[in-house]
């Protein structure tokens, strides 16, 4: 699959595009946070997005799910430009998207049961009794014991919680799940395992992954695509084995290589369902 750029705002999204950037700006005063970003993530694929610390990535996340507006541009989330949306109107399109935070970002005074039920209570009329069984029903689905409902966040490992964290962006049934940072802080043996579920997830919920990272490793494990954030400009996008080749981008190349991994030895994601 090979990239392709948006470049004009007249441009329409494709039915397989599922989220589209358009000629993006974001400005804080004088300072250009995101300098004219166009990307393309298409249905059913998993998109990373790369960069050092103050790339932009985070800014980028927050325009996409509509907690930032941006300062010019266009956001197109399944053909609709939420840029302008407001209220119930971009509450709507919120829905779409499930979020796994840094940090699993689990409330610590609730149990595991509780955490993930948190999403149908605020939004749901569903029963009790309802809710507990898709919880225990979304636990096991991903690999976590029925008795780990009545556990607290702190008696979980690492992982326990990053599955946890990903039952409860699943509850509302999302088509996008965004990813922010989900390897940062762990462990090799357990970043490998988050790869592995965020693979696994896309495939059996056929959803849209987006991963904010710097983990490179992981990048070459899990993406379909990769786009280079550095200074608020995209320098690169295309396949991570593209963005690895110095004959089509030196600057992804001479990235890649200081992030001292060797992306010749690590095994490549399978095509997204469908193409």
């Amino acid at each position: 699959m090979q990239y392709r750029a948006v470049t004009s705002a007249a441009s329409r999204p494709r039915s397989s595009d599922h989220i589209v950037v358009q000629n993006l700006v974001k400005r804080f005063g004088d300072t250009y946070v995101l300098r004219d970003i166009s990307l393309t993530v298409r249905r059913g694929e998993t998109a990373v997005i790369i960069g050092g610390s103050g790339a932009g990535k985070t800014t980028l996340l927050r325009i996409l799910i509509g907690l930032e507006k941006p300062t010019s541009g266009s956001v197109f989330i399944d053909g609709v430009d939420i840029a302008p949306l407001h209220g119930r109107d971009l509450d709507r399109v919120r829905k779409k998207f499930g979020m796994v935070f840094q940090y699993s970002a689990l409330l610590d005074s609730l149990t595991v049961l509780d955490n993930v039920a948190f999403p149908l209570r605020e939004h749901t009329r569903m029963k009790p009794r309802e809710i507990r069984e898709k919880v225990l029903s979304m636990l096991e689905t991903l690999g976590l014991r029925r008795e780990d409902a009545d556990k607290m966040p702190s008696e979980l490992s690492g992982g326990m919680r990053k599955r946890v964290a990903l039952a409860r962006a699943l509850m509302l049934e999302p088509e996008i799940i965004i990813y922010d940072e989900p390897t940062s802080g762990l462990d090799p043996q357990t970043s490998r395992m988050v790869d592995d579920l965020i693979s696994e997830t896309r495939e059996r919920f056929n959803v849209t992954s987006v991963v904010i990272s710097h983990d490179m490793a992981s990048t070459f494990r899990i993406a379909h695509r990769a786009f280079l954030l550095i200074r608020g400009e995209l320098v690169a996008s295309g396949t991570p084995d593209q963005l690895a080749d110095p004959s089509i981008n030196p600057i992804s190349h001479e990235f890649i290589v200081a992030s001292g991994v060797s992306w010749d030895r690590i095994s490549r994601p399978p095509p997204p369902r469908g193409t």
